[in-house]
């Protein structure tokens, strides 16, 4: 147990980005220029183009020892160096500097569909990922049922992988890489692809495969409560550099701290965003409704969120859908979508605001985090998590001057409702809610 089968030294990769590949970029040209460099090297031309390549370190001098058995979770943001970093345990690419020592066999599930051949059956799968694994014929097959049973896939096992949906796919890769018995298991945020039931499923396995089996399990996910409940270890990667590792529950507590650092420093030089850019997010802010802006949100009052955003000089963006979600300790407690209560399409250009207007704010005081995705029919225009905090006061919610009994201190969302006494020897009625009862959030296009 005390063995470590994973040592890293001093891990870094590079990737050169910013250069354009040229018109005849081929063999012929590349000889040719490798030829011609020596007295290239001496023209002022060739000197701005190398200047336009830019180094990335995807990860940069990382260092770490994984022991037997041990679940060790992988936390960071979107552009941390996770993913990357997992690529490079599993030799799917080369390291720019340092050490990686593996003890065992392993097995990745880092894309949905990695290592399969799409013109192949599930079956022929199987066997061929079992063979890349290093086991036999034997020890497949041995396996065989197994694998097929957790996959739920008996319909479609002589199918062609190339017809399965995402969650079939996903639920095929898992069942062949936790059950084939690699000695290392490195698992992506892939499992997000399939069903809550399947995603509860595959976490019990993880467990067992660590806890009963002794073999060693690498967990990256945004999901923190699986982290929390599974992985007795973990790290905290940001910018591709380890910054914090030791009991989990210590680094996700310093993973909240530096989001809301993050949060509070604008969005202007925030590098963690995704998306294509045409459309970009300026700013959050919290209004009341008269459109001022205020420092606070207070439970049961009517609270707008605005983001306020700017278009690219000559850009349209067709079907636009604006998301937010509201969250706290890495729980979301309520998201709002364009999408969800109004189906009108949303056409914008130059710059502007949306307003997600919250009749009666359900949350009560604490300090909370705002994330959202903006898409288009094109696909992702802006994401960012952690882009916002927002600070809530108790309020009057229920018009009772209580917000909770004693020892219910805990609770964070409030619900508006009504009760109805019935006596026995009375007939019961069906609880009607009034009309100003019901929670209906809005929005409201600026």
């Amino acid at each position: 147990m005390n063995c470590p089968v994973i040592s890293v030294e001093n891990l870094s990769k590079r990737y050169l980005i910013g250069r354009k590949m040229e018109k005849g970029d081929g063999l012929r040209h590349a000889l040719e220029r490798a030829i011609r460099a020596p007295f290239a090297m001496l023209r002022a031309e060739s000197r701005a183009k190398r200047a336009k390549t830019e180094e990335f370190w995807a990860v940069r001098d990382l260092s770490l020892e994984i022991k037997q058995g041990e679940m060790l979770g992988v936390i960071g943001r979107n552009g941390a160096g996770k993913s990357t970093f997992l690529k490079l345990l599993s030799r799917i690419t080369e390291p720019t500097a340092g050490k990686i020592r593996l003890r065992g066999r392993v097995a990745s599930l880092l894309e949905v569909g990695t290592g399969f051949h799409p013109e192949l059956t599930g079956r022929e799968n199987i066997f061929l990922n079992g063979a890349i694994l290093g086991m036999s014929r034997l020890e497949i097959k041995r396996k065989f049922d197994e694998i097929v049973a957790f996959a739920e896939i008996e319909k479609f096992l002589d199918t062609p992988v190339k017809r399965y949906s995402s969650g079939m796919y996903v639920r095929l890769a898992f069942a062949v890489a936790a059950h084939l018995e690699p000695e290392i298991l490195i698992v992506d945020e892939v499992l997000a692809v399939g069903d809550a039931e399947f995603q509860k499923k595959c976490l019990g396995k993880m467990e067992d495969v660590s806890a009963k089996e002794g073999r060693t399990v690498i967990l990256v996910s945004h999901q923190m409560t699986a982290i929390q409940n599974l992985c007795t270890r973990c790290i905290l990667m940001d910018q591709g550099r380890l910054i914090r590792e030791g009991q989990t529950a210590e680094v996700v507590r310093a993973y909240t701290s530096n989001g809301a650092k993050l949060a509070s420093g604008g969005l202007a030089g925030r590098t963690d965003r995704t998306g294509i850019g045409d459309l970009r997010i300026t700013s959050i802010d919290l209004r009341d409704e008269s459109g001022n802006i205020v420092m606070e949100a207070v439970a049961g009052s009517q609270v707008v969120l605005s983001l306020e955003y700017t278009v690219r000089e000559n850009v349209v963006i067709n079907d636009c859908v604006f998301c937010v979600g509201i969250e706290k300790d890495l729980k979301e407690y309520f998201s709002m979508s364009s999408a969800l209560v109004n189906r009108r399409q949303i056409r914008i250009s130059g710059s502007g605001r949306m307003d997600f207007l919250v009749p009666n704010w359900p949350l009560m005081g604490g300090r909370y985090h705002v994330s959202f995705y903006i898409g288009s029919n094109q696909g992702i225009q802006d994401c960012i998590d952690d882009a916002a905090v927002i600070e809530v006061i108790d309020g009057d919610f229920y018009g009772t001057g209580k917000l909770y009994h004693e020892g219910w201190q805990g609770t964070a969302v409030l619900v508006q409702h009504s009760w109805k006494h019935h006596p026995n020897g009375h007939n019961s009625r069906k609880v009607v809610l009034d009309e100003r009862h019901r929670i209906k959030p809005q929005i409201e296009f600026a």
